[in-house]
């Protein structure tokens, strides 16, 4: 419908009366103030998990889209989200804030400090005649009495708290006195711990030259300062354990590092002690006395080493050269070249041999090729009568009378020589009977 796309979603505020809840689990009620109201509804996957009933007279806040109820001819307003008034704008407030702080970066991990691990003076930023202060007193006495406590007074609820924690703030880290600072206050509602949750606040957290532990309220309650400060506790209480170091744990520390000292120095002792005669020992053994004995002994071993080495190398040479003459005898020239003659002799005599055994068996074989193409050699048939006739006028082969005519020239090859002749007459061959 144009109503339903043509209105964004809205905030309504104003007291709640006609409540109703059918079996459906829907509610029904009116939304009016002084002037007017407006029917709304809102069905059940809506209001299951919003973790109060309303009644009537309730001052609420309603979030929803403006519908038409067809029906009846009403319009109402279908209601998406609902909270109580004043509790409702504080917590709007708070998350607008923490949206706008986290986007300028003073939530950010790395710009927040270390908290000193032995402090010697500790700032408290609280109300002077609060618990809290009381708490983190007693605490701080208990845990580690040598560090000095400075407060610097603040009020914690009500309108001029904001002025006077950021006063206090800022004079804190301007006369820089203490090496860490508590903002502390004990617990109460929204409204009483608002005064932490403002913008002012949490810019002079920010702007502080000192590290700033928050502990505000219970352990339940968050607020901005607590974002802001470089740790936060859940208590006044826990933020005093947080920045004091327990005495009992850091004289247990000191009489353990006690220990481990006197070990160790005893330790370092026996080091010395057994360094100092193992020098002794290596000073008697390096006696001047003792030394030259040791030198004038290793100068015998040295003279007899050399003497037997000179014998060794003579003998190693005589051995070398005899060796070398025996080599230069074996590969004397003359006695090569009374090798290569016999040598000489001795591949004549084979060639020789081999030479009359080659031309004994090329003859065998030229007679045995000589018989063989006699054998099949057209002149031995001339030896049996036969003639071989060629024609005269182009010398080709013929062997059919009809190849001739009458009158044509012919030349004969016989056994031993040759005739020529002229054909009288052609004699065609006569098959032969049957």
């Amino acid at each position: 419908m144009l109503i339903d796309q043509g209105l964004a979603v809205i905030w309504v505020e104003g007291e709640l009366s006609n409540f109703s809840q059918p079996g459906s689990g829907h509610w029904y009620f009116s939304l009016k103030d002084r002037d007017a109201q407006v029917r709304c509804a809102m069905f059940r996957t809506r209001n299951v998990g919003l973790g109060f009933t309303p009644r009537a007279g309730q001052h609420v806040l309603a979030r929803g889209r403006v519908t038409l109820y067809e029906p009846r001819g009403e319009f109402q307003l279908i209601v998406e989200h609902l909270e109580e008034a004043g509790i409702g704008a504080l917590r709007r407030e708070f998350e607008r804030l923490k949206a706008k702080l986290a986007a300028e970066g003073l939530f950010a991990q790395e710009r927040k400090r270390p908290l000193p691990r032995f402090p010697k003076r500790i700032g408290v930023v609280t109300s002077p005649t609060g618990a809290a202060l009381r708490d983190v007193l007693h605490i701080l006495q208990r845990r580690f009495p040598p560090a000095q406590v400075l407060i610097y007074p603040a009020s914690v609820q009500g309108d001029a708290a904001a002025p006077s924690l950021v006063a206090a703030l800022t004079l804190a880290s301007a006369r820089a006195e203490c090496d860490v600072l508590i903002l502390a206050r004990g617990g109460g509602s929204l409204e009483d711990l608002w005064a932490f949750n403002d913008e002012r606040v949490a810019r002079a957290i920010c702007a502080s030259a000192i590290a700033v532990v928050a502990g505000v309220g219970h352990e339940i309650d968050f607020t901005i300062a607590d974002l802001v400060a470089d740790a936060r506790a859940p208590t006044p209480s826990g933020a005093a354990e947080l920045v004091a170091p327990d005495r009992d744990a850091c004289l247990a520390a000191l009489a353990k590092t006690q220990q481990r000292l006197s070990l160790a120095a005893r330790r370092e002792l026996r080091t010395c002690s057994q360094r100092l005669d193992s020098v002794a020992a290596r000073l008697r053994l390096t006696h001047p006395g003792v030394r030259i004995q040791q030198q004038e002994q290793r100068l015998d071993d040295l003279e007899q080493r050399l003497t037997g080495a000179l014998r060794g190398g003579m003998h190693r040479h005589r051995s070398r050269l005899s060796d070398i003459m025996e080599r230069l005898t074996r590969q004397s020239p003359e006695r090569h070249l009374r090798a290569y003659c016999v040598r000489h002799d001795a591949l004549g005599v084979r060639l020789q041999t081999a030479l009359t055994q080659r031309l004994a068996s090329a003859g065998h074989r030229l007679n045995l090729a000589q018989r063989a193409l006699h054998a099949v050699s057209p002149l031995a048939t001339l030896d049996r009568g036969f003639a071989i006739i060629t024609r005269e006028a182009d010398g080709a082969l013929v062997t059919d009378a009809r190849a001739l005519r009458a009158g044509e020239e012919i030349r004969a090859r016989l056994a031993h020589g040759g005739v020529r002749a002229r054909v009288i007459e052609r004699i065609d061959e006569e098959p032969p009977p049957e």
